[in-house]
């Protein structure tokens, strides 16, 4: 299949799918003409992609856990590989300590708004 076929099959855009290329997420066959074409098994591999890819995992540890992924008729999901669990528990703690400063300057802006709003100096406490 051609590049707009799996664009339209996965709901990806044809510029993205040539990003997953650029990074090797995905390595389709070229046609003499130099048209990318696609097998059946990469319409799972897009979709096995975009959920990595949606967890929060970059795209350089996607291309590590893609191998130890399948698709169960359910949706994509890991199997066991070695060092997967380790991987995923440091890119949550990651994941989590980004919350943790977000939801701090969460709070110093609702505090300067605060202040700005109600005319109080907006001292640091």
């Amino acid at each position: 299949m051609l590049i707009g076929e799996l664009a339209a099959r996965t709901g990806t855009s044809p510029r993205l799918l040539r990003h997953y290329e650029s990074t090797g997420l995905l390595t389709p066959h070229r046609r003499p003409n130099g048209y990318r074409t696609y097998e059946e098994a990469d319409v799972q591999r897009v979709h096995r992609i975009r959920t990595l890819l949606a967890a929060g995992l970059p795209t350089r540890l996607v291309a590590t856990l893609l191998p130890c992924t399948a698709d169960t008729g359910t949706g994509p999901t890991l199997t066991a590989c070695p060092g997967v669990p380790e991987t995923l528990r440091r890119r949550l703690s990651e994941l989590d300590e980004k919350a943790r400063r977000l939801e701090a300057e969460r709070t110093e802006l609702r505090r300067l708004l605060t202040a700005l709003t109600t005319g109080h100096a907006a001292a640091r406490h």
